[in-house]
């Protein structure tokens, strides 16, 4: 027995804290910037389809950086595009969230080691929260980074907690 149990005589009282409803909220309403450098834009797009239905867990795409809560780079990242992946991360609103989708984006993939060109890891652009690997990576990967997202989100803490 708790120190509320008995207290409430209605079922429809719940108590929790600040910080887990707004996890909740969060974690439930993830908004992803609709933004595709290669072919594992094709996977990501095959993952919002009919056959996987990313709305089913509160994710949805958004056309402009403004609006989305988290940024999936869906391929590979070039030097030049480099500089354009940091303006749109730093459009977004806070707090925002990174999922790096596929080998050459987490890595360079197959062609950091024969091109000057490729960036080695969109990790040394902007803080990444999720790593999906694959080559390209199935669509039910992303649905496993997107998950292991919301596990993130769940566990964050609003407020600094003093020691």
């Amino acid at each position: 027995m708790g120190l509320l149990d008995k207290r409430f005589e209605s079922e429809n009282i719940v108590i929790t804290t600040m910080d887990d409803l707004l996890n909740w909220a969060r974690l439930s309403s993830l908004w992803f910037m609709q933004f595709g450098l290669a072919c594992c834009a094709i996977e990501m797009m095959a993952t919002g389809a009919s056959h996987y239905d990313l709305d089913r867990f509160g994710v949805m795409p958004r056309a402009t950086p403004r609006q989305a809560d988290v940024m999936i780079v869906a391929g590979t990242v070039t030097i030049k595009m480099a500089e354009r992946v940091k303006r749109l991360y730093d459009q977004m609103a806070e707090p925002r969230y990174v999922i790096s989708m596929g080998s050459c984006s987490n890595c360079g993939g197959p062609y950091w080691e024969h091109g000057y060109h490729v960036l080695k890891g969109v990790d040394r652009v902007i803080p990444v929260d999720v790593y999906v690997p694959g080559c390209p990576p199935r669509p039910e990967a992303l649905l496993e980074g997107i998950l292991k997202l919301q596990e993130k989100i769940r566990r964050q803490s609003l407020v600094e907690k003093k020691v």
